[in-house]
């Protein structure tokens, strides 16, 4: 139960359209967050520029939480600046408004709100949502000099959110002080995925992939590796979930295998959860991650994960325990992991499903991770958590 804290109020800063169009692990948080919050009697306000992907109303809202959207100039050179110059005006007019800016991408709008946090008196707290702001964006090693200002901003902030073990390291590398980062992971709301009665297979095991088909999420290696499966087990099944720049391409590679009975392209699903019950085990492959939200919610569901050994999925996923970790790229240890599963007997594959739920709860269940965040607003980004420390557990 989350602590009865008295009533703030929240401003939500995230560099893209929202809600998203078709996904959006960052949208995904920021959705999940304020509508949990406001559930909570807490107020809530998110601030996204008005881009062309998303809703064209520059005041909306989204679950009944307010949502701000800042228009800009769609011209080359001129609309990011531009963009946060208008950001920087209404952040300063509405000062007084918010108790606390929380920014879920680490980018420019980011470096905005860190130069302006200390003139307004508002504490700033920022969250490295992928490994994309840490290895192409404003904390990449080998970044341009305006991303490098930004970087240079951006460590003003009074506290860093680290979503896995992984990015907190890479943080300090980049020159954050230890005691500004803050193990919170991201947030699932298991209620949601364990409500639903999982539907028992006729046939052969069931696997499911949900994500973008875009190359970081490595699902070339997961169609080969589901091929060399098939040769031992004939019946199993692999649902791939989500819209994408690759589907033709995978759906050739998958015609190229022979294999394109035993696959299936479900496009993008907005009732996800009702995909998940009708599956065994859930696949992620990619090659980068931050912590994966289909990985919380495959886990929250009941379904052992098979995940690449990357940022946040080796925080959680414990080889033989909840799930199996391979190498990226690894075919043939995505293959071995495959296997693996497939030869589990059901009444071990629903213990090991129970481990996973129990795991994911621990680590990321949506209370425990509120309640920490609260504490860190209510801090004003200043104030000592205890680590969200990998679970181990069996």
């Amino acid at each position: 139960m989350l602590t009865d804290f008295p009533r703030m109020h929240v401003l939500m800063v995230l560099e893209s359209a929202f809600p998203a169009n078709r996904g959006g692990g960052a949208e995904s948080q920021v959705r999940t967050l304020a509508k949990a919050l406001r559930a909570r009697r807490q107020r809530v306000t998110v601030l996204t520029p008005l881009t062309s992907l998303g809703p064209q109303q520059r005041i909306g809202r989204v679950d009944g939480v307010p949502v701000v959207r800042v228009p800009y100039p769609r011209v080359r050179l001129l609309g990011g600046p531009w963009l946060w110059l208008r950001t920087a005006a209404l952040l300063w007019s509405r000062r007084r408004r918010y108790d606390v800016w929380h920014v879920h991408i680490a980018h420019y709008l980011g470096a905005v709100c860190a130069l302006l946090g200390p003139w307004c008196q508002v504490p700033v707290v920022v969250k490295v949502s992928g490994w994309w702001e840490l290895d192409r964006g404003t904390l990449a090693e080998h970044a341009s000099p305006l991303a490098r200002l930004a970087h240079r901003c951006l460590l003003r902030v009074d506290a860093w959110q680290s979503i896995s073990r992984r990015i907190a390291g890479a943080l300090h590398s980049r020159g954050v002080p230890v005691a500004r980062i803050v193990a919170i992971p991201n947030a699932v709301d298991t209620a949601r995925f364990s409500a639903l009665k999982r539907s028992e297979s006729e046939s052969g095991p069931r696997f499911i992939f949900v994500g973008r088909l875009v190359p970081e999420k490595g699902l070339d290696t997961l169609i080969d590796a589901f091929a060399l499966l098939l040769r031992d087990y004939p019946d199993a099944h692999l649902r791939v979930v989500g819209t994408g720049p690759l589907l033709e391409a995978l759906t050739n590679r998958v015609q190229a295998h022979g294999i394109a009975t035993q696959v299936t392209f479900a496009g993008h699903r907005e009732d996800v959860e009702t995909l998940l019950v009708d599956a065994d085990f859930g696949v992620l492959p990619s090659h980068i991650e931050g912590l994966s939200n289909t990985l919380l919610e495959c886990m929250a569901s009941g379904l052992p994960m098979l995940a690449s050994r990357v940022s946040g999925s080796e925080d959680i996923v414990r080889d033989d325990v909840n799930g199996w970790l391979f190498e990226p790229g690894d075919c043939e240890g995505l293959s071995r992991a495959l296997h693996a599963a497939a030869a589990l007997a059901p009444d071990a594959r629903e213990r090991m499903g129970q481990r996973a739920r129990d795991s994911v709860e621990r680590h990321a269940g949506l209370d425990s991770v509120l309640e920490r965040l609260t504490c860190l607003y209510r801090a004003g980004g200043v104030v000592e958590i205890s680590a969200a420390a990998p679970d181990r557990s069996a």
